[in-house]
């Protein structure tokens, strides 16, 4: 059925709900509705009052009522509180009664925002503001609620546009989306999260079996044919062919182009045999590419669908763990040069990533466990908890167990998410720390011809290197680099090198692209879930440490 006519705007406190709301409904000519607002109405009391005296219990119910009404007829504008879609109900039915917008923007924004303000009206967050550790209650806050914003059909990211800027946002998104959003029962289960972006965003879709309903899953997002599928000879007789198979039930002309498996082709050359297929097959700008592979091919698919025509959109469907929690999201393509890695790139955001992690089953055991090291690495730097569930499932993660793997690997692909929504092109310093173990694995990739160490298990041995490097430099304790020894050791990834040669290890650590003014820019950790970046590390520190790990 149509979706009612109705946009419901949700986000954190200082995002700009209110106003934007009054201005997207003055230029629809629709009326205007605040859920606050209709229960101080209501109740003769303000929010704060009402929790104060009443408690919370009694607020989320007359919240829940407000929404309910606010969303019983049409052509309205609804400006919800910051926490009401943490309620199953609220965000059934949100989703089923019109286009839910998500208003984003980092912590930091956020703060500022509030305290210009003086104030926020949601009595949860009007604490925030208080002492000296707002920005770290905003932070964690935000966190909590972050998969429940994700559930909104479109998100626009509000860092850097005026009020008037994010209200012709919000109604660009009606114009594409509104007659397109069906009414819902629940939120969306295939959804991990949805990442923002500067022009503006895209869904990150897991499922064990998805992969059979790619083509429905492009219709869903207006992508129709022509498709040109690249992958590998590894994955294509498997899983291209199962692509091939969804699309055509969908009814979508799909042509495919299969490249040699292996780093060796993530260069110019083959490139430029893509280019020359595309213009036999009379590609249109129009037209998307699709990449089915691991990280080379979603890498090299990328690139080409940057630069072919200055731009082709594409999709990104992930058979790898390392490109399903990593290389897949945030839009970094590239080709390879003989001095290093991803030298020559671009920063092209795919449509959709669609994962299936069934596709993980024909892995052997070493392609698993360097792909659990990019997930791992997550943990180190951004959430504890999830090294925990590391150390205490290891044995069912290593077996693949649907119902876990595929939650683990939902998580992991969201922490990339957040990150790269913060930061989209590595400018605010925050998504560098991705980049946590990859100075060091690299540099052991280029310095052994991509031909000795897999990708993770590069990353592996570099975790070690900057672990130990923290521990030189007096930032964390011995028994926090012993506890990611044993995390790396349970999933049987290597944590030294033999046989590297040093110099030509440490000039290709030279080439680092996170070097800023010849000093190479370190991810190092301050606690376990806790990564920062800093330039100047002492290098004689650094020789010792690696030369300790070769």
């Amino acid at each position: 059925m149509a979706s009612p006519h109705n946009i419901i705007l949700t986000g954190f406190s200082g995002t700009g709900k209110s106003r934007v709301g009054v201005e997207v409904a003055r230029v629809l000519g629709w009326r205007f509705v605040d859920t606050d607002a209709e229960i101080a109405l209501q109740t003769g009391k303000e929010i704060a009052a009402i929790f104060s005296q009443e408690g919370e219990e009694t607020f989320r119910r007359l919240e829940k009522e407000a929404l309910k009404r606010a969303c019983s007829g049409t052509g309205r504008v609804v400006s919800t509180g910051g926490g009401i879609l943490m309620d199953p109900e609220n965000r059934r039915l949100a989703l089923g009664s019109g286009l839910v917008v998500g208003l984003e923007a980092s912590p930091e924004t956020i703060h500022q925002r509030l305290v210009a303000q003086g104030n926020s009206r949601d009595p949860e967050e009007r604490p925030l503001l208080a002492g000296p550790d707002g920005l770290k209650s905003i932070r964690e806050l935000k966190k909590l609620r972050q998969a429940h914003y994700a559930s909104a059909h479109w998100l626009v990211q509000t860092d850097n546009l005026t009020e008037s800027q994010v209200a012709a946002e919000v109604i660009r998104a009606w114009q594409m989306l509104g007659g397109k959003v069906t009414a819902s029962t629940a939120v969306d289960p295939e959804l991990a999260a949805v990442v923002t972006h500067s022009s503006g965003s895209y869904p990150i879709r897991i499922g064990w079996g998805l992969l059979d309903h790619l083509g429905d899953r492009l219709r869903d997002i207006g992508i129709g044919g022509p498709l040109y599928i690249i992958s590998d000879d590894n994955v294509f007789p498997r899983y291209g062919r199962q692509a091939q198979r969804s699309l055509q039930r969908a009814e979508i002309e799909a042509h495919s182009f299969i490249i040699p498996a292996g780093e060796e082709s993530k260069s110019f050359t083959m490139a430029q045999a893509i280019y020359d297929w595309l213009v036999h097959r009379r590609a249109e700008r129009r037209h998307t590419i699709v990449a089915v592979g691991g990280g080379v091919v979603g890498d090299l698919a990328g690139y080409v669908a940057a630069t072919y025509l200055r731009g082709m959109p594409f999709v990104q469907i992930p058979t790898s763990m390392a490109a399903m929690v990593d290389a897949s999201i945030g839009g970094k393509v590239a080709v390879n040069l003989p001095q290093a890695k991803n030298l020559v790139g671009a920063f092209h955001q795919p449509q959709m990533v669609l994962a299936d992690p069934q596709a993980l089953t024909s892995l052997g055991k070493r392609e698993l466990a360097e792909g659990w090291a990019e997930a791992i690495k997550h943990g180190f730097i951004l959430d504890a908890d999830l090294v925990s569930v590391f150390e205490e499932h290891a044995p069912e993660l290593i077996a693949l167990e649907a119902e876990i793997s595929t939650e683990v690997i939902r998580r992991s692909m969201a922490i990339k998410a957040q990150i790269v929504s913060e930061d989209e092109r590595e400018t605010l310093g925050r998504r560098i720390l991705l980049n946590y173990g990859h100075t060091i694995g690299h540099a052991l990739e280029a310095s052994t011809d991509y031909g000795r160490y897999l990708h993770g298990e590069g990353v592996a041995i570099g975790m070690m290197g900057a672990a130990e490097l923290s521990h030189r430099l007096g930032m964390i304790d011995s028994g926090l680099v012993e506890r990611q020894r044993r995390v790396l050791e349970l999933f049987d990834l290597p944590i030294t090198a033999s046989g590297i040669n040093s110099e030509q290890l440490f000039g290709a650590m030279a080439l680092d692209k996170k070097s800023v003014g010849g000093s190479i820019r370190w991810v190092l950790l301050e606690g376990i879930g806790k990564a920062v970046s800093r330039g100047n590390v002492p290098i004689d520190q650094v020789r010792e440490v690696v030369r300790g790990l070769i």
